[in-house]
C-alpha cells in the first residue's frame, strides 16, 4: 500500500525545490547565456529570456526520489537515460544543436532504458487478448520513446504549456496508476507533477523563464518511460490506447505536423506557427486563454483515458468515439485539411457562430 505522509511531503520536496531553484537557475543562464532572444518569426517574446528553467524541474525531481528512495529493478538505468537526455537538452540550450545531434543522445538515452529489459513487450487487446509482440517490441520502444520525447518538446511554444500539459496528463496517468496499485509510477508522478507546479509559477504567461529542450525533452522522456512501467501493464481492454489518450495533445499536434510539412513538401524538421497553440492565438484567442484551452484538452484526454482503463467494451467504444471526434478538432486546428474545418464550423454553427471560411 502507499504511505501518504511520505508522498505528501515528497510532493512538498519536489514543489519546493523546483520553486526556490528556478530563480537561481535563472540568473545562472544569463551567466552562461544560455538566453532565448526574441525574433520577428515564431519567438513573440519581447526581450530575451533564460532558457534552462527545465534544470528546476529535474532538481525537484532528484529530490524527491532521494527521499523516497524507490526500488525497482530497472531504476538504475531509468535515471541514466535522464541524466542523458538532460545533458543532451542542456548542450541544445547552450549551443543549438542539429536534429541528428539531439537525436543521437535520445536514441542512447532510449538504449539504456531497453538495455535494462524495460520495454514494450505486450499489448491487450479485445477479442484477441493480450498479444506478445517479440522483436517488434523493441522497435516499438524506441519510436515511443523517442516520439513522446519530441512531442512534449514541440508542444512547448506558449508560456506554460509544456509544463502544464504535462503535469495534467501525469495526473491522469498518477490516478490509474493509484487503483492500479503499481506503487513506482505513482511515486514517479508525485515529484514529476509537484516539480512541474513549482516550476510552472515562473513560467506561466508572462513567463519570466523558458523550461528550453532541458526540460521538456526531459519531461517527455519521463512521461514515455513511466506509461511503459504502468499502462502498457493495464489489463484493460485496448490498454495500449490509454498512453496515447492521456498525452494524445502533443502526440497528435507532433503527427499532424508531420504531415502537414510533407504535404507541403517542407522538411519535417522545420519549425513553424502552425502547431495548434499557433493556430488558436490567429483564431483571435490571447496568449492565456490558448494555454488554458488546451490545459482543458489534455484535462479531458486524461478523464478519458481514466474512465477508459477500466471500462466495459461498449464504454470503451463510446470513449473511442469520443476520442476520434476531438483528434478531428485537433487536426482541424492544424490545418492539415487545406483550412476546412466540418467539425469546428458545424460546433459553431450550433452555437450561433458564422462560418470560418
Amino acid at each position: 500500500m502507499f504511505n501518504i505522509t511520505e508522498l505528501l511531503i515528497a510532493f512538498l520536496i519536489s514543489s519546493v525545490v523546483a520553486f526556490v531553484t528556478t530563480p537561481l537557475i535563472r540568473r545562472f543562464a544569463v551567466i552562461i547565456n544560455a538566453v532565448d532572444h526574441p525574433d520577428d518569426g515564431r519567438k513573440k517574446h519581447g526581450e530575451p529570456k533564460a532558457r534552462i528553467g527545465g534544470l528546476a524541474i529535474v532538481l525537484g525531481v532528484a529530490a524527491g526520489l532521494l527521499y523516497l528512495q524507490p526500488e525497482h529493478p530497472h531504476m538504475m538505468e531509468i535515471v541514466i537515460g535522464g541524466i542523458i537526455i538532460v545533458i543532451t537538452g542542456f548542450l541544445d540550450d547552450l549551443y543549438n544543436l542539429k536534429p541528428y545531434q539531439k537525436l543521437i543522445g535520445q536514441i542512447a538515452a532510449a538504449s539504456v532504458v531497453i538495455s535494462s529489459g524495460l520495454i514494450i513487450d505486450k499489448l491487450t487487446m479485445p477479442f484477441i487478448g493480450t498479444v506478445d509482440l517479440g522483436l517488434f517490441g523493441y522497435i516499438l520502444t524506441f519510436v515511443w520513446i523517442i516520439g513522446v520525447t519530441n512531442a512534449i518538446n514541440l508542444i512547448d511554444g506558449l508560456d506554460g504549456l509544456a509544463a502544464g500539459v504535462s503535469a495534467i496528463g501525469l495526473t491522469s496517468i498518477l490516478i490509474i496508476a493509484i487503483t492500479d496499485y503499481r506503487i513506482i509510477v505513482v511515486y514517479l508522478c508525485m515529484v514529476m507533477v509537484a516539480s512541474c507546479l513549482g516550476f510552472l509559477y515562473h513560467n506561466f504567461y508572462p513567463a519570466k523563464i523558458f523550461m528550453g529542450d532541458t526540460g521538456a525533452l526531459f519531461l517527455g522522456y519521463g512521461i514515455a518511460v513511466i506509461s511503459m512501467l504502468g499502462l502498457f501493464k493495464n489489463v484493460a481492454l485496448f490498454s495500449f490506447i490509454i498512453p496515447i489518450i492521456i498525452i494524445a495533445v502533443p502526440i497528435f499536434d507532433t503527427i499532424f505536423a508531420i504531415i502537414r510539412r510533407v504535404i507541403n513538401r517542407q522538411s519535417i524538421g522545420q519549425a513553424d506557427r502552425k502547431h495548434i497553440h499557433y493556430r488558436l492565438m490567429e483564431r483571435g484567442y490571447s496568449h492565456q486563454a490558448s494555454v488554458l484551452i488546451i490545459y482543458a484538452f489534455t484535462a479531458a484526454f486524461g478523464i478519458m483515458a481514466i474512465i477508459f482503463s477500466s471500462a466495459t467494451l461498449l464504454t470503451s467504444l463510446i470513449v473511442i468515439v469520443m476520442f476520434v471526434l476531438a483528434i478531428q478538432v485537433i487536426a482541424e486546428l492544424s490545418g492539415i485539411f487545406n483550412g476546412q474545418q466540418p467539425i469546428i464550423n458545424g460546433i459553431r454553427k450550433m452555437i450561433g457562430k458564422k462560418e470560418n471560411v
